[in-house]
């Protein structure tokens, strides 16, 4: 079998986790599970010195942008901080911000997830949405994919089921970003960069929760590792158990 492409996922700061003394740096199992079930070999990143993220990243082969808290709104310059904004980090903002902007840069290829998403968003100009009325937290339901793009090509699907746990939703797109899914109410769901120097799908919705059984949450990532090199992604040992 030949190598597993290594994708690299940013971990997430946490004031401690099971059977450590310590505050942790952590990821989803459930999404670290996808990445491996797809093909990759999920490589998780210490968020730290985002000066040097280019050459950090220069030995992976795709980047996946998880969920996490909020972004600090001065990012995307608005003037006042939401009482509902939560798990603030600067020191998280400044490191994914910086692996946004390289990895769109650089034509790595990149899917980013509800965070990731808004990151992605910022990066490139956009703004988000502080506080949805309703939010979209502890919510299955279905979008509506664009005929025609990218995600549909992914997934298969005009109107899949998707696990939400968001407050947060995108504003104005950033630039050369077009919407590629959005909810019943309007929330964009989904975007995508034609024209990018590398592959790229961003869903607000976390795929991870339903890939197990679901082979169209699975394809995303399935879709991240084949982009990343993995020619074997997909396949009976790789896929949906």
């Amino acid at each position: 079998m030949s190598a597993r492409p290594l994708i690299a996922v940013p971990a997430r700061f946490s004031a401690g986790a099971s059977a450590l003394r310590h505050a942790a740096e952590v990821a989803a199992r459930a999404l670290v599970e996808a990445v491996w079930r797809g093909g990759g070999e999920p490589f998780i990143m210490h968020p730290a010195d985002p000066a040097h993220v280019a050459g950090r990243l220069a030995r992976c082969d795709g980047v996946l942008l998880p969920g996490g808290g909020d972004l600090h709104p001065r990012h995307y310059g608005a003037a006042d901080e939401h009482e509902a904004l939560y798990d603030v980090d600067e020191e998280q903002d400044a490191f994914d911000l910086a692996v946004a902007r390289h990895t769109l840069a650089a034509g790595l290829p990149l899917l980013a997830i509800c965070r990731g998403l808004q990151v992605v968003n910022v990066v490139t100009g956009g703004t988000l949405h502080q506080h949805m009325e309703p939010d979209h937290r502890h919510l299955m339901h279905r979008v509506t994919v664009e005929d025609g793009s990218l995600l549909h090509k992914t997934i298969e699907d005009r109107r899949p089921a998707v696990s939400c746990y968001h407050h947060q939703g995108l504003d104005t797109p950033g630039a050369g970003l077009v919407v590629a899914a959005r909810a019943a109410d309007g929330t964009i769901e989904a975007m995508e960069l034609p024209g990018a120097a590398g592959w790229f799908l961003g869903v607000q919705w976390h795929p991870e929760d339903t890939a197990a059984r679901d082979p169209a949450q699975q394809g995303l990532f399935n879709a991240l590792v084949r982009a990343s090199g993995g020619a074997e992604a997909g396949s009976q040992e790789a896929g949906v158990a």
